[in-house]
Protein backbone atom coordinates (compact mmCIF):
# COMPACT_ATOMS: atom_id res chain seq x y z
CA UNK A 1 0.00 0.00 0.00
CA UNK A 2 1.53 3.57 -0.97
CA UNK A 3 2.78 6.07 2.22
CA UNK A 4 1.14 9.36 0.83
CA UNK A 5 2.91 12.18 3.17
CA UNK A 6 2.21 15.95 3.18
CA UNK A 7 4.49 18.50 4.89
CA UNK A 8 6.17 21.68 4.53
CA UNK A 9 8.57 22.22 1.79
CA UNK A 10 12.23 22.21 2.43
CA UNK A 11 15.01 23.73 0.72
CA UNK A 12 16.42 20.13 -0.02
CA UNK A 13 12.90 19.89 -2.02
CA UNK A 14 13.44 23.04 -4.04
CA UNK A 15 15.16 21.96 -7.36
CA UNK A 16 12.65 19.51 -7.22
CA UNK A 17 9.71 21.02 -6.66
CA UNK A 18 10.96 23.78 -9.53
CA UNK A 19 11.36 20.94 -11.86
CA UNK A 20 7.60 19.46 -11.11
CA UNK A 21 6.23 22.82 -11.88
CA UNK A 22 7.88 23.46 -15.18
CA UNK A 23 6.61 20.38 -16.79
CA UNK A 24 3.17 20.63 -15.00
CA UNK A 25 2.85 23.92 -16.67
CA UNK A 26 4.93 23.75 -20.13
CA UNK A 27 2.91 24.50 -23.21
CA UNK A 28 -0.35 24.34 -20.82
CA UNK A 29 -1.66 28.15 -21.23
CA UNK A 30 1.34 29.51 -23.14
CA UNK A 31 4.46 28.21 -25.71
CA UNK A 32 6.88 27.19 -22.79
CA UNK A 33 6.24 28.56 -19.04
CA UNK A 34 6.80 31.06 -16.21
CA UNK A 35 5.45 29.11 -13.23
CA UNK A 36 8.49 27.69 -12.17
CA UNK A 37 10.72 30.60 -12.41
CA UNK A 38 7.67 32.22 -10.14
CA UNK A 39 8.45 29.57 -7.31
CA UNK A 40 12.07 30.27 -7.80
CA UNK A 41 11.29 34.13 -6.79
CA UNK A 42 8.45 33.42 -4.12
CA UNK A 43 10.45 31.80 -1.31
CA UNK A 44 11.88 34.98 -0.95
CA UNK A 45 9.44 37.97 -1.11
CA UNK A 46 7.82 39.16 1.75
CA UNK A 47 4.18 38.14 1.28
CA UNK A 48 5.60 34.28 0.67
CA UNK A 49 3.82 32.26 3.79
CA UNK A 50 6.34 29.70 4.26
CA UNK A 51 3.95 27.72 6.55
CA UNK A 52 1.58 27.43 3.93
CA UNK A 53 4.13 26.05 1.33
CA UNK A 54 3.62 22.23 0.75
CA UNK A 55 5.10 19.33 -0.80
CA UNK A 56 3.03 15.97 -1.25
CA UNK A 57 5.03 12.62 -1.32
CA UNK A 58 4.30 9.64 -2.62
CA UNK A 59 5.94 6.36 -1.26
CA UNK A 60 8.89 9.15 -0.13
CA UNK A 61 9.11 10.78 -3.22
CA UNK A 62 8.23 14.52 -3.90
CA UNK A 63 5.15 14.89 -6.78
CA UNK A 64 3.49 18.34 -5.99
CA UNK A 65 3.16 21.22 -4.24
CA UNK A 66 1.17 24.25 -3.45
CA UNK A 67 3.05 27.95 -2.40
CA UNK A 68 0.36 30.67 -0.75
CA UNK A 69 0.73 34.35 -0.92
CA UNK A 70 -0.89 37.27 0.49
CA UNK A 71 -2.98 39.24 -1.16
CA UNK A 72 -5.32 41.81 -0.21
CA UNK A 73 -8.86 43.33 -0.72
CA UNK A 74 -10.11 47.00 0.03
CA UNK A 75 -13.68 47.64 0.20
CA UNK A 76 -14.95 50.86 -1.39
CA UNK A 77 -14.43 52.64 1.91
CA UNK A 78 -10.66 51.78 1.89
CA UNK A 79 -10.85 49.14 4.70
CA UNK A 80 -8.04 46.73 3.73
CA UNK A 81 -8.55 42.88 4.72
CA UNK A 82 -5.66 40.29 4.19
CA UNK A 83 -6.58 37.47 2.87
CA UNK A 84 -4.83 34.63 0.47
CA UNK A 85 -3.96 33.49 -2.74
CA UNK A 86 -2.56 30.46 -4.02
CA UNK A 87 -0.31 29.14 -6.87
CA UNK A 88 1.29 27.61 -8.47
CA UNK A 89 -0.25 24.48 -7.44
CA UNK A 90 1.59 21.61 -9.29
CA UNK A 91 1.26 17.69 -9.65
CA UNK A 92 3.57 15.55 -11.68
CA UNK A 93 2.21 15.25 -14.81
CA UNK A 94 2.44 11.17 -14.15
CA UNK A 95 0.26 11.62 -11.06
CA UNK A 96 -2.19 13.82 -12.28
CA UNK A 97 -5.72 12.77 -11.87
CA UNK A 98 -5.47 10.57 -9.04
CA UNK A 99 -6.87 12.73 -6.41
CA UNK A 100 -3.43 14.18 -4.66
CA UNK A 101 -3.98 17.51 -6.03
CA UNK A 102 -7.21 17.00 -4.01
CA UNK A 103 -5.50 16.18 -1.13
CA UNK A 104 -3.08 18.79 -1.04
CA UNK A 105 -5.16 21.21 -1.64
CA UNK A 106 -7.21 20.46 1.47
CA UNK A 107 -4.50 19.70 3.85
CA UNK A 108 -3.64 23.50 2.87
CA UNK A 109 -7.02 24.91 3.96
CA UNK A 110 -7.28 23.24 6.91
CA UNK A 111 -3.28 24.60 8.05
CA UNK A 112 -5.05 28.19 6.24
CA UNK A 113 -7.88 28.51 8.79
CA UNK A 114 -5.52 27.54 11.75
CA UNK A 115 -3.13 30.57 10.89
CA UNK A 116 -6.41 32.76 10.87
CA UNK A 117 -7.32 33.25 7.59
CA UNK A 118 -10.65 33.14 6.33
CA UNK A 119 -10.62 33.71 2.40
CA UNK A 120 -8.89 32.51 -0.56
CA UNK A 121 -9.10 34.33 -3.85
CA UNK A 122 -7.31 33.03 -7.06
CA UNK A 123 -7.40 33.04 -10.91
CA UNK A 124 -8.02 29.66 -12.67
CA UNK A 125 -10.11 27.31 -14.10
CA UNK A 126 -13.37 26.82 -12.29
CA UNK A 127 -13.64 22.89 -13.72
CA UNK A 128 -10.53 21.99 -11.55
CA UNK A 129 -11.96 24.50 -8.09
CA UNK A 130 -15.63 24.69 -7.87
CA UNK A 131 -15.69 20.83 -6.87
CA UNK A 132 -13.14 22.49 -3.26
CA UNK A 133 -15.81 25.03 -2.29
CA UNK A 134 -14.70 27.83 -5.02
CA UNK A 135 -17.03 29.96 -5.98
CA UNK A 136 -17.11 32.92 -8.84
CA UNK A 137 -16.23 35.87 -7.32
CA UNK A 138 -19.43 38.12 -8.44
CA UNK A 139 -21.31 35.99 -6.20
CA UNK A 140 -18.89 37.71 -3.19
CA UNK A 141 -18.97 41.23 -4.87
CA UNK A 142 -15.29 40.15 -5.21
CA UNK A 143 -13.60 42.22 -8.40
CA UNK A 144 -10.55 43.59 -9.62
CA UNK A 145 -9.17 47.27 -10.01
CA UNK A 146 -11.01 47.92 -12.89
CA UNK A 147 -14.71 47.27 -11.29
CA UNK A 148 -14.74 43.93 -13.97
CA UNK A 149 -15.30 40.47 -12.47
CA UNK A 150 -12.86 37.95 -14.59
CA UNK A 151 -14.35 34.13 -15.23
CA UNK A 152 -11.32 33.12 -14.12
CA UNK A 153 -10.99 34.92 -10.78
CA UNK A 154 -13.03 32.81 -7.62
CA UNK A 155 -13.42 33.05 -4.04
CA UNK A 156 -12.99 30.82 -0.97
CA UNK A 157 -14.55 31.32 2.45
CA UNK A 158 -12.53 29.13 4.94
CA UNK A 159 -15.12 30.66 7.79
CA UNK A 160 -18.38 30.75 6.33
CA UNK A 161 -19.99 34.71 5.86
CA UNK A 162 -16.47 35.78 6.27
CA UNK A 163 -16.99 38.29 3.49
CA UNK A 164 -20.32 40.12 4.24
CA UNK A 165 -21.94 40.75 1.12
CA UNK A 166 -19.63 44.62 1.02
CA UNK A 167 -18.13 45.12 -2.75
CA UNK A 168 -14.30 44.28 -2.31
CA UNK A 169 -11.50 45.10 -4.99
CA UNK A 170 -8.70 42.51 -5.35
CA UNK A 171 -4.90 42.91 -5.41
CA UNK A 172 -2.34 40.40 -5.32
CA UNK A 173 1.03 40.34 -4.38
CA UNK A 174 3.39 42.04 -6.95
CA UNK A 175 5.63 39.00 -6.86
CA UNK A 176 2.79 37.66 -9.42
CA UNK A 177 3.71 40.04 -11.86
CA UNK A 178 6.67 37.72 -13.56
CA UNK A 179 9.10 39.19 -16.02
CA UNK A 180 8.72 37.13 -19.18
CA UNK A 181 12.52 38.79 -20.04
CA UNK A 182 13.55 37.02 -16.74
CA UNK A 183 11.96 33.87 -16.20
CA UNK A 184 12.73 33.12 -20.11
CA UNK A 185 16.37 33.55 -18.74
CA UNK A 186 16.12 31.39 -16.01
CA UNK A 187 14.29 28.56 -18.52
CA UNK A 188 17.45 28.78 -20.48
CA UNK A 189 19.93 27.49 -17.84
CA UNK A 190 17.22 24.24 -17.13
CA UNK A 191 16.88 21.28 -19.72
CA UNK A 192 15.64 22.03 -23.24
CA UNK A 193 11.83 21.63 -23.66
CA UNK A 194 10.31 22.10 -27.21
CA UNK A 195 7.95 24.96 -26.56
CA UNK A 196 5.15 24.32 -28.94
CA UNK A 197 1.13 25.71 -29.41
CA UNK A 198 -1.75 23.41 -28.06
CA UNK A 199 -5.54 23.39 -27.65
CA UNK A 200 -5.09 24.06 -23.67
CA UNK A 201 -3.54 27.46 -24.69
CA UNK A 202 -6.73 29.27 -26.96
CA UNK A 203 -8.81 27.40 -23.78
CA UNK A 204 -6.87 29.88 -21.30
CA UNK A 205 -7.06 32.70 -23.60
CA UNK A 206 -10.45 32.61 -23.87
CA UNK A 207 -11.30 32.15 -20.02
CA UNK A 208 -8.04 34.86 -19.00
CA UNK A 209 -10.15 37.34 -21.48
CA UNK A 210 -13.76 36.72 -20.55
CA UNK A 211 -15.13 38.72 -18.13
CA UNK A 212 -19.24 38.16 -15.93
CA UNK A 213 -21.36 40.66 -16.37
Amino acid sequence: MSTIMIRNEKETDYSVVEEITRKAFYNIYVPGATEHYLVHIMRQHEDFIPELDFVIELDGRVIGNIMYTKARLIDEAGTEKEILTFGPVSIDPEYQRAGYGKLLLEHSFEQAARLGYDVIVIFGSPMNYVSRGFKSCKKYHVCIENGKYPAAMMVKELIPHALDGRKWFYYDSPVMVVSEEEAQKYDDTLEKLEKKFLPSQEEFYIMSHSFIE
